[in-house]
């Protein structure tokens, strides 16, 4: 039966209001994990080992809050949550459905169990998104290296994917724009008339209010980079403008990658809505920028921010916290160690 409500009595319920309902709720939803306590006992590949840590640590495996560990690596035992975690790790929204290799190196950093890389390359292998989504497009040479930056967002390159179905606001087209030090990517949407100056407004408003002004920018020969209103604004600026050779899309080999990736990851999110791709670019985002580089071997996450974000995967919080607050000349010389690392990573890649 409906009634009729007048004035404050017509308030809509939410979680505050029954603060007593949430814990109760949020209890349910982690008791869900703990389950695997129990199957620790009779499991194949550790029981023996849990068995032993319960009085003290034995090797790299250690006992904590009934949980087992290894290196701070959750131990996961031979159950159905195996698979949940690797499609957990690939499959959702802020993940993107990368290949094994970088769907192994995020599971990696959380959890272990034997054989992980023959589990994760089974359910990659029957996943029937990614067969459909994965490119088949080979590039026709090798992609021409270019010098390696010393620090991250100083040299970008930028280019354009165009011939999208329209958004619901008109978008056709997205703006790339690529850190060559950490790799780092944002995607904005755009529309395939907008000139120099709407260019140089996003530019302005999605990359320089965060990372600052760089000092060389590598582009293609589109109008749009090669227009007289473009030069002039980057010379004022003092930032260098680089082109790639006419019909040698190789020369800006990095921007390629990142494009025909994004491409994959629109064709493995985006469902049956093909419209509704403005809307998923930004989990798009997050996923490129989360998973490890091939060329780095770190996330761009960790490269320009020291650490990586909270994922889906962080279900438990670790014994031992990576996030400890270090004081600011620890901190320092780590971003410093890593950037340098980085580096060698990249000149080793070229060679």
């Amino acid at each position: 039966m409906i009634k009729y409500k007048q004035g404050q009595e017509n308030v809509v319920i939410n979680a505050s209001s029954r603060r007593y309902v949430l814990p109760n709720t949020l209890n349910t939803k982690l008791l869900g994990f703990e389950y695997i306590k129990e199957l620790y006992l009779d499991d194949h590949d550790f029981g023996v080992i849990y068995d032993t840590c319960k009085v003290s640590a034995k090797d790299e495996y250690f006992r904590h809050d009934g949980f087992l560990f290894k290196e701070n690596k959750l131990c996961v035992p031979n159950c159905s949550l195996r698979e949940l975690l690797v499609r957990e790790a690939r499959g959702r929204g802020l993940m993107g459905h990368f290949e094994i290799t970088k769907t192994l190196k995020v599971l990696h950093e959380h959890f272990y169990w034997p054989n992980m890389k023959r589990d994760v390359q089974r359910i990659c292998n029957r996943c029937i998104t990614c067969r459909q989504a994965t490119s088949r497009v080979m590039p026709h040479g090798l992609y021409t290296p270019l010098p390696v930056s010393k620090e991250h967002w100083v040299d970008i390159s930028m280019d354009f994917i165009l011939g999208l179905p329209r958004s619901r606001k008109g978008r056709d087209s997205i703006f790339v724009v690529v850190d060559r030090f950490s790799k780092m990517a944002h995607f904005i949407a755009c529309h395939r008339t907008n000139d120099a100056t709407n260019i140089a407004d996003l530019f302005f408003r999605e990359v320089i209010q965060l990372y600052g002004l760089p000092k060389s920018i590598v582009s293609d020969r589109d109008i749009k980079f090669f227009s007289y209103f473009w030069k002039v604004l980057w010379g004022n600026l003092v930032i260098k403008l680089l082109y790639s050779t006419t019909y040698h899309p190789q020369t800006d080999g990095q921007t390629e990658v990142v494009n025909r990736t994004l491409i994959q990851l629109l064709r493995a999110i985006i469902q049956k809505n093909l419209k509704n791709w403005k809307d998923c670019l930004s989990f798009i985002e997050f996923a490129y920028n989360r998973s490890v580089h091939s060329t780095t071997y770190y996330s761009s996450f960790e490269i320009v921010y020291g650490f990586n974000p909270l994922t889906s995967l962080d279900l438990i919080s670790l014994p031992v916290d990576e996030r400890v607050s270090l004081d600011g000349n620890k901190k320092a010389q780590v971003v410093k160690d890593l950037h340098a690392k980085i580096r060698q990573q990249i000149e080793k890649k070229n060679e």
